[in-house]
């Protein structure tokens, strides 16, 4: 009965604000249509998209993250929407601090008081899906630290469950009765939506994710990011080092405070490149909100990153695909970037390259009458991924993930330097990258990964050699089998060959060199 009042609920709010056109605009009903106007008067005057979000907000907090995970689609859906859903805000009212420690207790199977020497019953922040309260606590040698505690909004799975299941219902109703149903795939989108908050409402995930980043980021010195202290951490209850900054947001404070702005912006890029392009491995809710800047004397001026429920992954595939994609652009080869997608497998084989060639330079061409600075690297893979919907590509979610991440940093890059030229930054180390990957120094990261298969694989070549020989053919598999080991043993033979030469290389050239220096005395 809750459910049907609920979907009653839901029905009534997109009929209030005037939603009808976006869900329904295919629907051959004429007295729906008469009804969503007659109780949507006062609203129709008003943008699409604002209708949309204000929607989400008045349906809750569920809703509202629905909206926000929406939002990275930018490849579904009319820029207008998009740029409108990005504006919602996860701001929800805090549960009671009682509800908040029952939870801590119940995880941790220890009572407050011998957990924490300290519990700040006020949050720090609240949100949808859970809220944060500082304390002080002591660690496995005695020694007090400040933290911050994440809790998980309690009933949150029974409600999401609840919604979720709505929101199939209504996935299924748009699908089936909108003219562009099956093109936005509204079905797959809340699929989607289904595992995003589910992994979310896993706080282990999210604290091993930034202990992994914390890792990854250790020699940059260009960002501060939180310990996870392990001992208190659970699937409803996770327990970090508290960090001291300053909301990047407050310009003019940081300003004050000595913070070199330009320099801040740069090292802004610079970090999302590396975590993309080195580690594939980034932090995919950088907005202003999670991330503050540190004004201790030890790390000034360093990036503080926060909220780790949103991590993007790239392959290398994944990888390789974006510089070349990125470094083609600039040199305006767009017979490179249509061979790329293809070469991808995102575009059916059969596709003309001269046909895509065209298309990818209509979208690109118009960004070179522009100064560098304001080319938007965001904006400019969003409309590739659009262009390609024509030609069948299925846009991969990280890359979308990537895309709305880029959009971010960009916009926090221009808030904080205006003059901030973002290819400058990011095309040395793109081709820096690019070096890497066919040079010497790959090679011999290669070599090391693959040295404990070879060393396993060397030693019994002979014995399998000598039992295929004794059985003949027997089996008709062997043959096969051998062959392979055959080449493996060829290939690493070279191997041993090139790397036996290189060495033999080296010393001649030391003996030389030696030669030569002992001549120069006499």
């Amino acid at each position: 009965m809750s459910r049907l009042f609920r979907g009653l609920y839901i029905v009534w709010i997109v009929l209030r604000y005037g939603l009808d056109e976006l869900v329904l605009s295919s629907f051959q009903k004429p007295w729906l249509h008469w009804i969503a106007r007659a109780v949507s008067v006062g609203r129709r005057h008003e943008p699409r998209g604002q209708r949309l979000r204000e929607a989400l907000e008045q349906l809750g907090p569920i809703f509202v993250k629905f909206g926000q995970v929406l939002s990275t689609r930018r490849d579904l859906m009319p820029v207008d929407i998009a740029d409108e859903l990005a504006r919602l805000q996860d701001r929800v009212p805090p549960f009671p601090a009682a509800q908040a420690v029952a939870i801590i207790e119940r995880s941790l199977r220890r009572s407050l008081t011998e957990i924490f020497v300290s519990f700040d019953q006020v949050p720090i922040a609240s949100a949808s899906i859970a809220q944060v309260h500082f304390a002080v606590i002591k660690d496995r040698s005695g020694i007090e630290r400040e933290v911050a505690v994440k809790v998980l909004r309690p009933g949150m799975l029974s409600a999401i469950d609840s919604d979720l299941g709505l929101m199939r219902m209504m996935a299924g109703w748009v699908e089936g009765l909108s003219g562009d149903g099956k093109r936005l795939k509204p079905r797959e989108v809340v699929a989607e939506f289904d595992k995003y908050l589910h992994d979310e409402l896993d706080l282990i995930r999210e604290a091993s994710s930034a202990a992994q980043l914390r890792r990854n980021m250790e020699g940059l010195q260009l960002v501060l990011i939180p310990e996870m202290l392990w001992d208190f951490c659970t699937t409803e209850v996770i327990v970090m080092e508290r960090m001291n900054g300053v909301p990047i947001s407050q310009v003019e404070r940081l300003r004050s405070a000595g913070v070199d702005i330009p320099k801040l912006a740069r090292d802004g890029v610079t970090l999302f490149f590396t975590q993309v392009f080195r580690d594939g491995f980034f932090h995919a809710d950088m907005h202003p909100g999670n991330i503050q800047v540190s004004l201790d004397p030890k790390t000034f001026g360093r990036y503080i990153s926060l909220d780790f429920g949103i991590v993007g992954t790239l392959t290398e595939v994944d990888k390789e695909y974006l510089a070349q994609n990125f470094v083609a652009f600039f040199r305006r080869d767009y017979k490179r970037v249509a061979e790329l997608h293809i070469e991808s497998g995102w575009v059916p084989p059969e596709t003309r390259v001269d046909e895509l060639e065209a298309a990818v330079r209509a979208v690109c061409e118009p960004y070179f009458d522009r100064p560098l600075k304001e080319i938007s690297l965001g904006l400019l893979l969003m409309r590739l991924f659009q262009m390609s919907r024509r030609f069948q590509v299925e846009i991969q979610p990280q890359l979308v993930l990537l895309q709305k991440t880029l959009l971010n940093i960009e916009g926090l890059g221009r808030e904080l330097d205006p003059e901030l030229d973002l290819w400058s930054t990011a095309k040395p180390f793109l081709e820096k990258w690019m070096l890497e990957q066919v040079g010497p120094q790959k090679f011999f990261e290669q070599l090391k990964s693959q040295a404990p298969h070879y060393a396993k694989l060397l030693p019994e070549l002979p014995m399998l050699v000598h039992n295929f020989l004794k059985r003949g053919h027997e089996v008709s598999g062997s043959e096969k089998l051998v062959a392979e080991l055959l080449l493996e043993q060829k290939r690493t033979n070279r191997m041993l060959q090139w790397m036996i030469g290189m060495g033999i290389g080296f010393a001649l050239g030391a003996v030389l060199m030696l030669v030569w220096m002992r001549l120069r005395h006499f």
